[in-house]
């Protein structure tokens, strides 16, 4: 069985929903800035080479709908005859592509595959811009239409994590993540781009 490499990574940075400096931004163009550096970054590489484009989005539609992996792939400039496909797996979107490309390299279905993730919750809310749940589902298993917001309550709840505990946490992360990317760790690997961004 063949062995699956990454050979580049790159993301775009990170904006706060709904007010933040890439709120104008479409999801699309993020994906494509994202995609068209990282295979930038590999010498040598032939863009007829890829044989899929695999994205990862949450909640694909309005601007991130239809196939957006697609989209995304040729706002990058790659040729129209590169396959592109969108999966969505919710908060796993981005990491379930990787794993779907690696499986099908190491089993013979691909050579080169760009995958990763990509959405904007500044432009689609939470759960979509229509909800529409199963009534029959909401009823037989309620669980099914729980937010994530309800499921960090029961998980603190279950494992008895106090909002003080959590909040330290919340905010050592932000420090940390904040520290790093002053310091640097994250300049290779943070695409830069020019946005549109309105007056506060």
């Amino acid at each position: 069985m063949k062995e699956a490499v990454i050979v580049s990574a790159v993301r775009t940075a990170v904006g706060k929903a709904p007010k933040g400096t890439l709120k104008n931004t479409r999801p699309d163009d993020l994906g494509a800035a994202a995609i068209r550096e990282v295979v930038n970054r590999v010498p040598n590489l032939d863009v007829t080479q890829i044989d899929d484009v695999i994205m990862g989005c949450a909640f694909p539609e309005a601007e991130q709908g239809m196939n957006v992996a697609r989209t995304a792939m040729i706002a990058a400039g790659l040729p129209v005859e590169t396959s592109a496909m969108t999966v969505n797996r919710y908060c796993s979107s981005g990491l379930q592509t990787i794993a779907l490309a690696a499986d099908r390299i190491r089993t013979g279905g691909a050579d080169v595959i760009v995958a990763g993730g990509l959405e904007t919750m500044s432009m689609i809310p939470m759960g979509g811009n229509v909800v529409r749940p199963n009534p029959a589902l909401v009823d037989t298993y309620p669980d099914y239409y729980l937010n994530m917001g309800l499921t960090a309550e029961n998980l603190a709840k279950k494992y008895e994590i106090t909002r003080e505990q959590a909040d330290e946490f919340s905010l050592q992360s932000h420090q940390k993540a904040a520290a790093a990317i002053q310091s640097g760790k994250f300049k290779d690997e943070i695409v830069p781009m020019t946005v549109f961004v309105d007056e506060f």
